[in-house]
């Protein structure tokens, strides 16, 4: 059996491992399904009558794009939780003492998160078009926005996998995450427009990649308007492509740092 072959099929026998727990513990599985639900309805009642996008634009609609791109970003913490986790415990010493492919428990855990990540889309898609949000371009353009949700979040699982091997405790992880992903969510265009930032902020706002992924999902999903013209900066004039740019360089850097961090920790 190929190393490549090995791993995949080790990396399933982990992810099978990981969802299955869902089972045994579902509050879980409803904690990450209400957390979408109440980011949905908290902006779109609470504050869309204050804040206008500008062109026309339904705040609604306006709003989903980034409410996406909020959660996967938050739901990639569960793999560096679920590696600290497994760290406290002792699951991976008992990996250790298995016939399986080192980089498989990485595989399988970042595998796993793309199930939490899918159906934390359906929901908040189910809970966007309840409160008036609409697909405004082809199925196959709707279908772009959720892979290209769902890259990025694979991408940056990984990330927090080696964060969650570098710091083998669930609390400091959380901790941790939270530090780094409120800002970069929250200083972007996924809940306001980039307009409405001070001039300091918005050089970094145009480049932040929430920024690009937020707005290459809202012109996928047809949620634009010609009358708020994009910005003219390269970044916001090719989202898509600058988005995957970030996860082809996130994964080329965090892949073999991860896996490298995974053996230092069980040589411990």
């Amino acid at each position: 059996m190929t190393s490549a072959v090995r791993v995949a099929t080790d990396g399933w026998v982990v992810a099978k491992r990981n969802l299955i727990k869902i089972k045994r513990v579902p509050e879980i599985l409803v904690f990450v399904l209400l957390s979408p639900i109440m980011f949905v309805l908290l902006f779109a009642y609470v504050f869309g009558g204050a804040i206008d996008p500008g062109g026309g634009v339904n705040y609604r609609e306006f709003l989903i794009g980034g409410i996406f791109a909020q959660t996967v970003v938050f739901g990639a913490t569960f793999t560096g939780a679920g590696l600290a986790e497994d760290m406290q415990k002792g699951i991976i010493d008992r990996f250790r003492s298995l016939p399986m492919s080192r980089s498989a428990v990485l595989v399988g855990r970042t595998a796993s998160d793309i199930v939490y990540n899918v159906l934390s889309l359906i929901i908040m898609a189910l809970t966007g078009l309840l409160v008036g949000w609409r697909i405004r371009e082809s199925a196959l353009e709707a279908l772009g926005a959720f892979l290209l949700l769902i890259v990025f979040a694979y991408a940056i699982s990984w990330v927090m996998g080696y964060v969650g091997l570098l710091v083998p405790s669930v609390e400091v992880i959380n901790n941790a995450s939270f530090i780094v992903i409120m800002p970069l969510t929250f200083v972007s265009n996924a809940f306001v427009p980039l307009e409405s930032f001070p001039p300091g902020l918005q050089k970094f706002v145009e480049w932040n990649p929430v920024s690009s992924l937020t707005q290459a999902v809202r012109e996928l999903f047809g949620n634009t308007s010609d009358a708020v013209p994009v910005p003219d900066v390269w970044s916001m004039q090719n989202p898509v492509l600058y988005t995957l740019l970030w996860v082809v360089l996130i994964l080329v850097v965090f892949v073999p740092l991860s896996i490298r961090q995974y053996r230092l920790s069980t040589m411990r």
